[in-house]
């Protein structure tokens, strides 16, 4: 199945949806010391390697992070060519003065926004779809 590429069809059918849980970004020199079922996603970078855990798993692991997150998935299913999509809800979100670390999976975007802005960036999300013109 293809993904959506039409930017107004992207912004009109994302559907976030808040993810059960708190979320961290840690680094590690080894992340094969870290059971693969634990960790959400990884990216590899000269320094380390930085990965997205559950808070719970990372508490149990003693990792160190600084930020705790909310997961939002859109549940639309974009294509990785699609143009503009992290654009226009990473600017709405900003005007709300809400940080957001985005993650392109091959079916679908997901924001990591702070813990205490997770449902209101859904809500705003969900606005932003309702009331999108380009």
């Amino acid at each position: 199945m293809t993904g959506e590429t039409n930017l107004d069809t992207l912004i009109r059918s994302m559907s976030p949806e808040l993810q059960i849980g708190d979320y961290i970004f840690s680094t590690v020199k080894n992340p094969n010391t870290i059971p693969r079922s634990d960790i959400l996603c990884e990216f590899k970078e000269k320094e380390g390697t930085t990965i997205v855990i559950e808070r719970q798993k990372a508490d149990k692991l003693n990792l160190h992070y600084e930020y705790v997150a909310s997961w939002i998935t859109l549940k639309v299913h974009s294509s990785l060519d699609a143009v503009g999509l992290t654009a226009v809800f990473s600017s709405e979100l900003a005007k709300h003065n809400i940080s957001s670390n985005v993650i392109a999976g091959y079916y679908h975007d997901h924001i990591f926004v702070h813990k205490k802005d997770g449902q209101k960036a859904v809500e705003i999300l969900k606005s932003l779809s309702k009331h999108y013109k380009k």
